[in-house]
């Protein structure tokens, strides 16, 4: 993504945007080996080389997180061999590059955080969190108590048990919309679970990660994570 010189050295605390252009002026920035004078000139700071008077400059890119509501048919992925659309394409207005913190499968709608943060990344996925995901299920016809039951406290999938879910029924009609909140995230794991007791999944919504929920938020739609939010992850509370 492309950024105004200025901007990357001020970013850099290599001085402020308006001495940044007085360097330009004089002729002692480079860009590639290139000395640029212009003040519109951008460049990209994962690809481009930024000198100041000989010296290389690592531009020091500002920590953003942002939570995005993924539509149905995008990858959580930033490409994908088979062309299909990824999320970083709904983020694309942000001039930096951002990294998805774990993932949502391709069909499975709902919240997503991104991140160049790799601390607070880290925090939400670490093992030891177990930091509670909460989907929204619409299956196939209204599981029993005893199936409800199977879900809540584990069920063997790809020769693994579950860990306990806490689970309960939202809506019935012909189908049923249901609760459920995880603790693990294996690949296709609640599908995966309603396949085991006998109610293939419809559709599915991530629409809380931990405290993390915005009912607000439309597909495709992202916001920024407040200081307070970014703050409460990394504190483990």
């Amino acid at each position: 993504m492309l950024v105004r010189l200025q901007k990357l050295l001020s970013q850099a605390n290599v001085t402020s945007r308006r001495k940044a252009e007085e360097l330009m002026v004089a002729g002692r920035v480079k860009v590639n080996g290139k000395i640029v004078r212009e003040l519109g000139t951008k460049a990209d700071p994962e690809k481009d080389h930024l000198e100041v008077d000989g010296k290389r400059i690592e531009p020091i890119q500002p920590h953003i997180a942002v939570l995005l509501y993924k539509p149905d048919g995008y990858i959580t992925s930033l490409k994908d061999p088979e062309g299909r659309p990824t999320v970083n394409r709904l983020v694309d207005s942000i001039p930096v590059r951002l990294y998805p913190v774990g993932r949502l499968d391709y069909h499975t709608e709902g919240l997503l955080i991104l991140t160049n943060y790799g601390e607070l990344s880290q925090s939400i996925q670490h093992p030891s969190r177990a930091l509670e995901k909460v989907y929204w299920a619409k299956v196939k016809t209204i599981p029993t108590s005893e199936e409800l039951k199977r879900l809540r406290t584990g069920i063997m999938i790809d020769g693994r048990k579950t860990l306990p879910a806490r689970v309960r029924i939202l809506e019935t009609r012909k189908n049923s919309w249901i609760e459920i909140g995880i603790r693990e995230g294996r690949q296709n794991q609640i599908r995966k679970m309603f396949e085991a007791v006998g109610h293939p999944v419809i559709r599915l919504r991530r629409i809380a990660i931990g405290f993390l929920h915005d009912e607000n938020l439309k597909p495709g739609e992202f916001r920024h994570l407040s200081p307070q939010e970014i703050k409460r992850f990394l504190s483990g509370k």
